[in-house]
């Protein structure tokens, strides 16, 4: 319990922002045969892994946003084809298993800076920026 309190190991990290770099260059350089999609055009902004590293979520974003279900879809049915070319490049005594999920940040950050921009929350900022000047 109180692992998941303090947040992800030092090398949970490590190991997930490995995997991030190489699922990248992977998705870059590797041709996935049932492929109407460019998985050039697939940015990997996080790859979380679990306490034991037997797993690896891969957060993905489409650039653009489009087609992203479909995007999830094909990379979960080539997981293990991306997991053999992650373990080329990679050396690690287990490689885990891949799992895909949209990557909701960019329309998180979207929705704070539509909240900021309302005239109530401004009109607040703009008071307490007024007061932090004088």
């Amino acid at each position: 319990m109180k692992d998941q309190a303090r947040g992800p190991s030092q090398r949970q990290l490590r190991v997930g922002e490995t995997i991030r770099h190489a699922l990248a260059e992977a998705l870059q350089r590797e041709a996935i045969a049932d492929s109407k999609i460019d998985t050039r055009l697939v940015t990997v902004p996080e790859v979380r892994m679990s306490p034991d590293l037997k797993l690896a979520t891969c957060y993905i974003m489409p650039l653009g946003g489009r087609l992203v279900s479909e995007t999830v879809a094909l990379l979960e049915r080539n997981s293990k084809f991306l997991r053999g070319a992650i373990a080329r490049r990679i050396a690690m005594k287990f490689m885990p298993e891949l799992r895909f999920r949209a990557d909701d940040s960019f329309e998180r950050g979207h929705s704070i800076d539509r909240l900021l921009e309302l005239p109530e929350v401004r009109r607040d900022t703009e008071a307490q920026d007024k007061g932090n000047a004088s």
